[in-house]
């Protein structure tokens, strides 16, 4: 397929793959590379190239040419059998493809309808879209196969097209969340969103079974679950700092009511000024410590109390609105199931009708195989419908994915640095209520290093002397 032509379907912005091709709806594109796995590297009119995912696309029609009987070949005498066709490919080599089981083949079909000459003939393969295929004619067999998001071509294809064998074909995808993705051992190793990081954008598309093993969670959910529980730990840590401010209340209360204590109010002199200052200290801190945990009320417990007040609102939103992608995928997936089963049951009636047809011809049979055709038709229309709604349902979720896993990152970053801002400003505090309750002692720490034993003796004795002449000694 290297070097079709393809038309663009929907714009690219390129920023999903690190070589990625950005690109409008409605551009035209040179394949350059078509491998399994869902993503297709091209080349645009203008020289840049990239890579860009296959749904995004659509195979432009390259029809072959349909050939007309040459003489000694094709004749009246030699017709071809029933339902076969004989085209010529692009290399200008003539192969026959029959319209009723889409078989092909090189050599020229014998007489006998429905055989060809030889035993090497083999089926067309037929263009895969997310794990389905989809016919290139309504008559077609469909067949389950590796993981592609091909556009049908619509046209019959040349013998000796590539083809996966059945049993590889079902080993070769998986399907989680009702999307099918290569089997890890046979897809090439895929591109990392962020591939220095980390992130949430690149290691939660599968699901994972619970503790007790028995349900499965998505990846979606253990994000909200992780955001959900940062903001109930971001709750203890404010009820934490609660408890510290009714501490620091407590303590304050405490140390206002013992500085009016009077015990020793009696004390005189300098030692008693010091004391008196020291009882006043004690007012002062507590006047310290009311105001750290006022501070601590409004600078620490509010804001974090406050911070995303409808968080958990917005992540039932979140949640929502990845589920209900979920289940349109759900559907989708479940439309193609059912277009594909419809399609298989139009097919087997259109044969059996052919069959009648070949046994005996009437102009009832005649009429009911156009009938049949007209159904099978209508059923592969059907099927190629649902299969394009299912990769543009597995698009938008794919999108829808990654950019609500990139902000609950960015959602997550944003809470761990408000909390640890808010931690650094209790701390700062801390340092600042040790510094004033420092200062509330300075004044104690002067006035005792002025108390003077010998001078409180000396004012005490002046105050409360009774005489000052030592009584002289009587004579007889």
């Amino acid at each position: 397929m290297s070097g079709s032509r393809c038309q663009t379907l929907y714009p690219f912005s390129g920023e999903r793959h690190r070589q990625g091709l950005r690109f409008a709806a409605g551009e035209l594109l040179t394949l350059l590379q078509v491998p399994d796995g869902g993503w297709w590297e091209g080349q645009k009119e203008d020289g840049l190239r990239g890579w860009f995912p296959a749904s995004y696309v659509q195979l432009l029609e390259q029809k072959p040419r349909k050939v007309t009987p040459q003489p000694g070949e094709d004749s009246l005498n030699c017709p071809l059998p029933p339902g076969w066709q004989s085209y010529m490919s692009p290399q200008g080599h003539r192969y026959y493809v029959n319209t009723f089981t889409n078989e092909t083949t090189w050599e020229r079909p014998s007489s006998v309808p429905g055989t060809p000459r030889s035993p090497g003939s083999q089926k067309s393969a037929v263009p895969a879209a997310n794990g389905y295929h989809t016919p290139v004619t309504p008559m077609h067999q469909m067949e389950p196969g590796h993981m592609s998001l091909r556009k049908p071509s619509g046209d019959p294809q040349s013998p000796g097209s590539p083809r996966v064998p059945r049993r590889l074909a079902r080993e070769s995808s998986r399907t989680i969340n009702c999307v099918t993705f290569p089997h890890p051992d046979t897809m090439q190793e895929q591109q990392l969103l962020k591939p220095t990081e980390w992130s949430y954008c690149d290691y939660f598309w599968a699901d994972k079974k619970d503790p007790q093993g028995n349900n499965t969670v998505s990846g979606f959910e253990i994000l909200l679950q992780k955001q959900l529980k940062g903001k109930q730990m971001q709750k203890e840590m404010a009820e934490f700092v609660r408890e510290r401010i009714k501490i620091e209340e407590e303590y304050a209360k405490n140390l206002s009511k013992l500085s009016q204590n009077s015990l020793a109010a009696q004390e005189e002199g300098t030692l008693g000024e010091a004391w008196a200052q020291l009882k006043k200290s004690l007012a002062d801190e507590a006047e310290v410590h009311l105001k750290f945990s006022s501070k601590l009320q409004s600078e620490v417990e509010k804001p974090l109390l406050n911070f995303r007040e409808n968080f958990k609102k917005d992540m039932k939103k979140y949640d929502h609105h990845i589920a209900d992608l979920r289940k349109q995928l759900a559907s989708r997936y479940t439309a193609v199931e059912k277009a594909r089963k419809a399609l298989t049951e139009r097919q087997k009636d259109l044969e059996m009708k052919t069959q009648q047809l070949e046994i005996k011809l009437t102009n009832k049979t005649e009429e009911e195989i156009k009938k049949a055709r007209r159904k099978s038709t209508q059923a592969g229309d059907d099927l190629m419908r649902c299969v394009d709604l299912y990769n543009q349902a597995q698009s938008k979720w794919f999108e829808e994915m990654v950019t609500s896993t990139l902000e609950l990152e960015r959602l997550e970053v944003e809470r761990v640095e408000m909390i640890r801002q808010h931690l650094c400003q209790y701390t700062q505090l801390r340092h600042e209520t040790d510094m004033f309750n420092q200062s509330t002692i300075e004044p104690v720490d002067q006035l005792l290093q002025k108390v003077e034993p010998a001078k409180d003796r000396e004012l005490w004795v002046q105050e409360h002397k009774t005489g000052d002449i030592r009584p002289v000694d009587m004579e007889i």
